[in-house]
């Protein structure tokens, strides 16, 4: 094994130069071991873990500087760390899971710095950096620490702010894990639901009525309950937003037709989607707001809200991202599964669009065939002799043929 006789300053700018000259190399080292360490970071978006690959660099070049200047973190350093500690305190990282990324990070770079140049380093330059690295997650523990606080306070300052900033933070998926959501919005006393009403509407006044005019509408929605119909749970909240001139809302399972009248009286369309967990909201949204800008007017001539199986009919049409014919099949010819007379009914039927001339094709009576078409929409919700639900019908068929 060699030994440089550098000294101790030229020895370790070496080793900072080979480090940084790598940069990208060691990156993605401390990414890795941040993600096999910590459960919640292995769910962050790709933006997310990119911004976790930033802050990774810029902070091991600042130490590897400091550590060859004899120096430590300065104000500014701190104050880039504040920033940090309130923007996970916005997207609703936990505090203790991010501290202990810093330290899983600070862990890694001297693993790597020892594994690439311990023939080159002294005790003395390895002290130096461990002590660096202790004073270093110290200080930018109190940063991160205060700037979490700080961001926290302004949440609860103005409460309602906060609950639509969840709401958006929700909808573009900026959330690490679900105990985040679950903190941030005990933070913030609302409960979500654990597979809520998601809500996008539209409408030529919807922008400019605001806020506070699309969440009365929804608490109207919420409080008119059928004297038959159960109570929701006590403590599910509601999130309301209105942005890009979308009225947005994460919502309890409500009647459709109390929801459907409120939104009606003003004049505004919807799509309403049920059945989708908290992890899965922002594909709910995506495809909510896809079906809402791209569905036909006869869409909405067969129901005042549309719903989930609308926009998977209108996500695979179009090719959509978040398209699955598999869900559009399940939803729409799911009750006709154990019915092969129905669903041969219904393949004559859109072949013809005659009640008639699918009788004489199926060999039955017309009543009988249209008595089958009525069974068709009380069990899959869409009713064939409509144009729209036919549409939606057919290309359900179509989704599951070779």
């Amino acid at each position: 094994m060699s030994v440089h006789h550098l000294s101790a300053d030229a020895g370790r700018r070496e080793i900072r130069d080979e480090l940084l000259a790598d940069l990208e190399g060691v990156t993605a080292s401390i990414v890795e071991a941040v993600t096999a360490e910590i459960p919640a970071y292995t769910v962050l978006a790709p933006a997310q873990l990119e911004e976790v690959g930033a802050i990774a660099a810029w902070g091991t070049a600042r130490v590897l500087d400091a550590w060859v200047e004899g120096t430590s973190l300065d104000e500014a350093d701190l104050q880039r760390f504040r920033g940090i500690g309130a923007a996970r305190a916005l997207d609703g990282r936990p505090l203790p899971v991010v501290l202990r990324a810093y330290r899983v990070a600070g862990s890694s770079v001297t693993d790597l710095v020892a594994a690439r140049a311990l023939d080159r380093l002294s005790v003395a330059d390895a002290l130096a950096l461990a002590r660096l690295w202790m004073a270093s997650i110290d200080a930018l523990s109190e940063a991160l620490y205060a700037g979490h606080a700080a961001a926290t306070v302004r949440i609860s300052d103005d409460r309602e702010l906060a609950l639509g900033d969840l709401l958006a933070d929700l909808v573009a998926g900026r959330h690490a894990t679900r105990s985040a959501i679950a903190d941030r919005s005990r933070q913030l006393g609302v409960r979500l639901p654990e597979h809520p009403l998601v809500l996008v509407a539209t409408g030529g006044s919807l922008a400019e009525a605001g806020e506070a005019a699309w969440a009365s509408c929804l608490a109207q929605a919420c409080t008119t309950q059928p004297s038959s119909a159960p109570a929701p749970p006590s403590g599910l909240g509601r999130l309301t937003r209105v942005q890009d001139g979308l009225g947005l809302a994460v919502l309890p399972q409500v009647p459709r037709a109390a929801l459907a009248a409120a939104l009606r009286s003003r004049g505004w369309s919807a799509v309403a989607l049920g059945g989708h967990g908290i992890d899965d909201l922002p594909r709910a949204f995506r495809l909510a707001e896809h079906a809402l800008t791209h569905a036909p007017a006869r869409a909405f001539e067969a129901r005042d809200l549309l719903d989930d199986a609308d926009a998977a009919a209108l996500a695979l049409a179009s090719g959509h991202r978040d398209a699955d014919a598999t869900r559009l099949h399940r939803l729409v010819l799911g009750p006709l599964g154990r019915h092969p007379v129905l669903l041969h009914s219904l393949d004559v039927y859109l072949a013809t669009g005659s009640a008639s001339d699918a009788a004489t094709l199926a060999g039955c009576h017309p009543q009988t065939m249209r008595q089958r078409l009525r069974r068709i929409g009380e069990l899959s919700g869409r009713d064939p002799r409509r144009g729209w639900d036919r549409f939606v019908l057919e290309l359900a068929r179509l989704s599951q043929r070779d």
